[in-house]
């Protein structure tokens, strides 16, 4: 067990962020962001911005330079007049200082032909459509049997439809950068991002440069979620705004304007149909879903994803359509796709357990599949059914009443709720560099991103235990694109990746070295390319099973967790520490969705009303009481080299779901859309 390596430097704040590296003459920027939902922006003022002392620059689409085009419409910055969404950034301010760049932003004055935006989301849209493709490269549709048949034939059936709502990533840190660029006309950033590699090949592809001649730096980042998983309009502005006042300048995104600018979990209203015979074994499964992106930018999630791998049924279907709404583009958050999905299907198992009268983990048991039921392909593990036998042995499950509302505590109603967790256990390529130093030290390099999981100290284990060293011994250095390309901390891929790469290099170096080093070390590098092409196919995916205790008042409908218990297969853990602080961290947003988390659209200005953290509510630490996470022993060999699977996100999966069956088993009542709010419990109570 053991602490993460820069924890002494984030205590004492000698850990750098993006913002506080210190560079001469440094400037600030403030951005100015559209006030109509839609439109084309046919003046942009500026006389009296620019007329405040300190006032450096004021860019806008009427003298913005010119970008090299690109896939991504968001980085478009100030290309064109048009406003497809409101919040999005218009023109930006430079100044000597941050308060004199807010101030002067409030001064520029924008005239807009405005129309009126379409900002909402609902199943009969006329603009739905079949995307080609959703996230991660998967097929929008499935279909296998004859589901509809086999519904219509089933002795339990259970059609419903559940709705979440949009959710924003709220790390600590907000999306900054520093950008400057060198004498010689190469660039350097300073960003808070999940991935300096690709960061760096998307900036200096809008800038027209080689890729050797952008520089991303991101030693430490306080967290991201998804939401710095690609650049986001704020690296640009600070990179364009740099080059036109020749100084460094600065750019934080306030809390507030994160909301339009860094993306966000799409809401979704989903279908699920169900049909089982008499002993809860399904029959057919069908999960269609509905969900929006924007106008800038395709982003479709991949929402009935998990319902092609959890359980065991002939005759299924999974579909997505998407919509073209005058909003931001939706966007990666802490396990797009599987986290909303895994609500509907979970709570569609938990009502399909009442209904054929079985208890919800024995009916999860009963479907367990033993290969992946769309594909056909084996699992390289998995451990689902060992997750709930183990969870519900800790939890004390056995002998739970399944009659609704029984349980009582004063005016208190009690509940228990389960549902099952998955994510896939991926890998991408990349590369490292080990360096053996004369002094008997070992410096490993490799340009990933540690936003906060421990990523860092969990590579440097990997390291040790390769070299054959002391982890004191191991130098790890990450977070730099000068370093060995690494792909983004995302996809719970992070560790698997990079460790990988890690490996291979310290393997190779320990068969280089023999006797004394010399001065000026000995080094070797890898690269997994071909090692991933050629692996085998398997089905990978981590598993696990969530446990919840809710309270609900009867008299204000004010739902408590006062203990939830993650268990999860999940192959070798490298560092109990900071694996039990991601499970937890995971769970803990769980609660959030099931119960608090919701970014509320305005119908008429197309701008969501809650844009802080007073409004937008996120669990605290009263709203967080007994939770606790272990996991299973697991021996993967399909995997790689250190037998591991990504952890950062399968903690979220299920959990908003093993809330809602629990609220559902302490009063009877279903709340089918999220979140689980006294206003939507109370009438039924």
């Amino acid at each position: 067990m053991t602490n993460r390596l820069e924890s002494r430097e984030k205590v004492t704040g000698a850990a750098r962020y993006a913002f506080e590296y210190p560079l001469q003459d440094a400037a600030y920027l403030s951005a100015v962001q559209a006030h109509t939902g839609r439109g084309e922006i046919v003046s942009v003022d500026t006389e009296s911005a620019r007329r405040l002392p300190g006032v450096l620059a004021v860019l806008s689409c009427e003298n913005a330079p010119r970008l090299e085009e690109q896939s991504n419409g968001e980085l478009a910055v100030f290309q064109s007049r048009t406003v497809s969404y409101r919040g999005q950034v218009i023109a930006a301010v430079v100044a000597e200082t941050l308060e004199t760049a807010r101030e002067a932003a409030r001064l520029v004055h924008v005239e807009y032909a405005p129309e009126d935006p379409d900002v909402l989301l609902r199943r009969d849209h006329p603009g739905l459509y079949k995307p080609e493709q959703v996230n991660a490269g998967l097929a929008p549709d499935t279909e296998l049997g004859d589901p509809d048949r086999a519904f219509d034939g089933a002795a339990v059936r259970v059609d419903v439809t559940y709705t979440t709502p949009a959710e924003h990533n709220n790390p600590m840190e907000p999306h900054t950068t520093t950008a400057h660029w060198n004498e010689d006309g190469t660039l350097t950033l300073y960003e808070s991002t999940q991935g300096p590699s690709p960061h760096q090949q998307v900036l200096a592809q809008i800038f027209g440069l080689d890729r050797e001649q952008v520089r991303v730096v991101s030693t430490h980042v306080g967290g991201g979620f998804g939401s710095k998983g690609t650049p986001r309009p704020n690296a640009v502005l600070a990179a364009m705004a740099a080059r036109e006042v020749g100084r460094p300048v600065k750019f934080a995104v306030p809390r507030r304007q994160m909301f339009a600018t860094t993306g966000y979990r799409t809401p979704t209203i989903q279908r699920m149909r169900l049909g089982a015979d008499p002993d809860g074994r399904l029959t057919a499964i069908m999960h269609d879903v509905v969900e929006q992106t924007s106008t800038v930018q395709e982003f479709a999630e991949q929402t009935a994803a998990p319902t092609r791998v959890m359980y065991q049924a002939v005759n299924r279907r999974t579909t997505h359509r998407v919509v073209r709404l005058d909003v931001p583009t939706p966007s990666w958050m802490r396990a797009p796709g599987e986290t909303p999905g895994m609500y509907a299907l979970e709570s569609a198992m938990d009502e399909v357990a009442v209904a054929a009268g079985v208890d919800p983990v024995e009916l999860r048991v009963r479907n367990d599949a033993d290969r992946e039921p769309e594909s056909g392909l084996p699992f390289s593990s998995r451990n689902l059914v060992a997750c709930l036998e183990e969870g519900a042995d800790r939890f004390g499950w056995e002998g739970r009443d399944p009659t609704p509302g029984v349980r009582r505590v004063g005016r208190k109603l009690l509940g228990t709720g389960v549902a099952a967790a998955t994510y896939p256990a991926r890998r991408n390529p990349g590369q490292a560099t080990a360096r053996a130093e004369q002094d008997g030290t070992f410096t490993v390099r490799i340009a990933a991103s540690d936003i906060g999981t421990g990523a860092r100290t969990a590579l440097a284990l990997i390291a040790a235990e390769t070299l054959k060293a002391d982890l004191g011994r191991v130098r790890m250095e990450v977070g730099d694109s000068s370093f060995p390309t690494a792909s983004v901390a995302g996809g719970s891929s992070g560790t698997a990746s990079w460790g990988t790469a890690v490996v291979r290099a310290c393997e190779t170096l320990l068969g280089r070295l023999n006797g004394a080093v010399p001065p000026e070390g000995i080094e070797a590098s890898a690269d997994t390319t071909d090692e991933l092409k050629a692996a085998e196919e398997y089905a990978r995916h981590g598993f696990g099973a969530h446990f919840a205790e809710v309270e609900v008042d009867m008299d204000t409908g004010e739902i408590r967790v006062p203990r939830m218990l993650g268990v999860f297969a999940v192959g070798r853990i490298i560092n109990p520490v900071t694996a039990r602080s991601q499970f937890i961290g995971g769970m803990t947003m769980g609660i959030g969705m099931a119960l608090m988390e919701e970014s509320i659209m305005d119908a008429e200005f197309g701008d969501y009303l809650n844009r802080d953290l007073a409004q937008y509510h996120v669990p605290s630490c009263a709203d967080v009481r007994d939770i606790d996470a272990m996991w299973v022993e697991e021996s993967d060999p399909h995997l790689n080299p250190m037998g591991s699977k990504g952890i950062g996100e399968i903690g979220i999966v299920g959990a908003a779901a093993a809330v809602g069956n629990a609220v559902a088993h302490a009063c009877g009542v279903r709340v089918r859309d999220l979140p689980i709010t006294p206003a939507k419990l109370l009438p039924h109570l």
